[in-house]
């Protein structure tokens, strides 16, 4: 356990981490394999204990890479479309797509702040967005702010979590993590009940204005066999 506490310590100060780190979060914003907020939070609480990597530098570093990664996401789904490659044609991805074309129609803003918080979600919601045409320079600021907020949560819960672990830097991002996946699965819960919650919304008003125009259908009709002329009460 010593040894790993040291070789973790050692990584954390080399100054390599910082460009390998920036590769990690462009990557994750089109092609998510590994959840980025767990190397953010990680090294977030590693740096509780030794001051290493410096936390303005990981903070630049995941908001220059998360942006990077968001917008190629965005270019590629405006380039390639939604079925180009064999991971893109899987049912549930296919599912993912579908609901972030419904959810950017109706609430783009909303979607592109919120997603950045679900990891696939966000992945399905650039490109779906890139794919749509929504207005780039719109999608830029969105998701510079979406990012900048998913920056400093992260850090902020591995800076919490690793206050509560002084002597073992290695236990103590292991608790950072494992907290960051509970309290992401929360969010992410929440996030997408929030959103079924909207479009159930949609659908009652949808529904709601159907029967009105229905029954304006059915009133007109009645109207018109009944030889009334609402339209000239003189006649």
């Amino acid at each position: 356990m010593e040894f790993m506490n040291h070789m973790l310590e050692h990584a954390a100060g080399q100054p390599w981490i910082y460009p390998v780190l920036l590769v990690f979060f462009f990557i994750d914003g089109f092609a998510t394999i590994l959840p980025s907020e767990t190397a953010i939070v990680g090294l977030s609480a590693l740096a509780m204990h030794r001051g290493e990597p410096n936390l303005w530098l990981l903070g630049a570093t995941a908001l220059v890479g998360a942006m990077a990664g968001d917008n190629m996401a965005y270019m590629l789904g405006r380039k390639i479309g939604l079925d180009r490659w064999k991971w893109m044609r899987k049912p549930k991805v296919q599912k993912m797509f579908a609901w972030a074309h419904y959810e950017l129609d109706k609430r783009g803003a909303v979607l592109i702040f919120t997603a950045r918080y679900i990891p696939w979600g966000r992945v399905a919601v650039n490109y779906v967005a890139g794919q749509t045409g929504f207005r780039h320079k719109t999608f830029f600021f969105l998701d510079a702010f979406a990012c900048f907020t998913w920056v400093g949560y992260s850090i902020g819960i591995g800076s919490l979590a690793g206050h509560w672990v002084h002597n073992n830097p290695l236990l103590g991002v292991g608790i950072a993590v494992a907290f960051a996946v509970v309290l992401g699965v929360i969010v992410d819960h929440t996030l997408r009940w929030w959103h079924k919650h909207l479009e159930k919304k949609d659908a009652e008003k949808k529904e709601a204005a159907s029967a009105e125009a229905a029954a304006a259908d059915a009133g007109t009709a009645v109207n018109a066999a009944s030889g009334v002329d609402r339209s000239n009460p003189a006649g």
